[in-house]
């Protein structure tokens, strides 16, 4: 849904991060710029939200989800609590959890931080349902991130997110290589 609404001014709120344009926010009662404000506070987005978001709120199924997904959410989460279960158990809980809430808060900011600086940048598209365009969104509403090769591999590449945006379904592997015949970004 994220790559099919990416940019869509009339169908946000669907794997993105919240914008208001400018004309919304003045529109906007006190209590939701206060909201929105709040919401975007680094301290907020970069690490109380993706905590929430990746301990939380992914561990249930969306209300839209189909039972195929269902399955997958809460199959996942019971063999996320088998395996906690068993290193708790032969590491001890309190070592497992400071290991196990370390890990993920780093992790999860940095995949919070990288998706934002990929998505909510100056003269980032976006547009109307009527005038949108996937194949401007794809390459205008997501950005070129150039990373050192070392981070590249741990990102699976996801600096290259306009060209994942273009098309989805090419392997994280193959994402710099169909980056090079493309003159666009080139001065």
């Amino acid at each position: 849904m994220h790559h099919a609404t990416a940019g869509n001014l009339d169908k946000r709120g669907m794997g993105d991060v919240w914008t208001l344009t400018v004309q919304e926010y003045l529109a906007a009662s006190r209590g939701k710029r206060f909201a929105y404000r709040f919401s975007r506070n680094p301290v907020v987005l970069f690490v109380l939200a993706p905590v929430f978001l990746f301990l939380v709120k992914q561990r249930f199924a969306s209300s839209h989800a189909r039972p195929r997904e269902r399955r997958s959410v809460y199959g996942t989460n019971l063999a996320m609590l088998a395996l906690a279960a068993l290193l708790g158990g032969l590491l001890g809980f309190k070592a497992y959890l400071l290991i196990q809430l370390t890990v993920l808060a780093v992790a999860a900011s940095a995949g919070v931080w990288l998706f934002y600086v990929q998505h909510q940048f100056e003269g980032v598209y976006w547009a109307r349902h009527g005038e949108w365009d996937y194949t401007t969104v794809a390459l205008r509403g997501s950005s070129f991130y150039k990373l050192p090769k070392v981070l590249q591999w741990f990102t699976g590449s996801i600096g290259f997110h306009h060209i994942h945006h273009l098309r989805p379904g090419i392997p994280n592997y193959n994402l710099a290589k169909c980056h090079q015949p493309c003159r666009c970004f080139r001065p």
